[in-house]
């Protein structure tokens, strides 16, 4: 399992209020990622670092409650359709994509790349909205698509709009579970702040893939509610530094402050 997923057993020894064996379940459903669709009880217990009789209680009791299938032909597991319907109750509950689609669709439009909407999953982005343009080629990436939060224009951007503590928290655990690039990291959310500050959004050029380029923005909201931030981005060849830097980021600047307004927050 990837560092940032799985648990530091640091919230069992300072949190009272911490349900151990409820982390532990939903530990099991984080594992199942794109590409890992099916698992058997030893890949969990691999990739969680759970025993191997209690990560065969907790599949037991996640399939009884509907969130774990079970393939007899396999011997794997798999997500069921509880899963399914927790997501759709949260995404139908952000009512931030219907307030943003439509300016979103325009501007996919307009850059002939994609735009999306992204909120944190602990050292990960994950997508909540997407609008492509009619281009033939694009970014295919779909609502519920992991993005890193570090070295990308979404996650970066998600960054600078945290509150100065969170902010601290976020990039010590970003360090943490990669010490190796750290430095080059931490040059390059440097930056990431300077960018912010003078232009109002992020720019990445290949730090998570070499081929794309996007901007980001952050929706600025109040201590307590879901942290989001949007992109702009596509395909290196599209999208030149000084296209993004005079065109693309100062759109996607005004669509997320329109966004604000209409949600009374400008």
């Amino acid at each position: 399992m990837s560092h940032d997923l799985r648990m530091t057993g640091k919230e069992e020894t300072v949190d009272r209020q911490f349900v151990s064996a409820l982390a532990r379940g939903l530990e099991i459903l984080r594992c199942f990622q794109p590409g890992k669709a099916y698992l058997t009880n030893a890949d969990l217990a691999r990739d969680t670092g759970l025993p191997k009789p209690t990560v065969s209680r907790l599949t037991h009791t996640l399939k009884k409650l509907g969130y774990l299938d079970y393939s007899e032909a396999m011997g794997k597991y798999m997500l069921a359709s509880g899963v399914l319907g927790l997501g759709y109750s949260m995404l139908a509950n952000l009512d931030v994509r219907n307030l943003a689609r439509p300016a979103m669709q325009e501007l996919a439009e307009y850059s002939r790349v994609s735009v999306a909407i992204g909120v944190r999953d602990r050292l990960g982005m994950i997508y909540v909205e997407t609008c492509r343009s009619s281009a033939r080629v694009t970014l295919r990436l779909d609502v519920g698509s992991r993005i890193p939060i570090a070295t990308t224009s979404m996650g970066k951007a998600l960054i600078c709009g945290m509150p100065d503590d969170e902010r601290d928290a976020v990039l010590d655990e970003i360090r943490k579970a990669d010490k190796e690039n750290w430095p080059r990291i931490k040059a390059d959310t440097e930056k990431a702040f300077r960018d912010y500050e003078t232009l109002g959004f992020c720019i990445a050029l290949g730090e998570w893939q070499p081929e794309i380029r996007a901007v980001g923005v952050p929706l600025v909201g109040v201590r307590g509610e879901k942290q989001m931030a949007f992109n702009c981005g596509g395909p290196a060849y599209l999208l030149p530094h000084d296209k993004l830097e005079t065109d693309l980021g100062p759109r996607l600047v005004a669509l997320v402050r329109d966004v604000e307004k209409q949600m009374g927050r400008a």
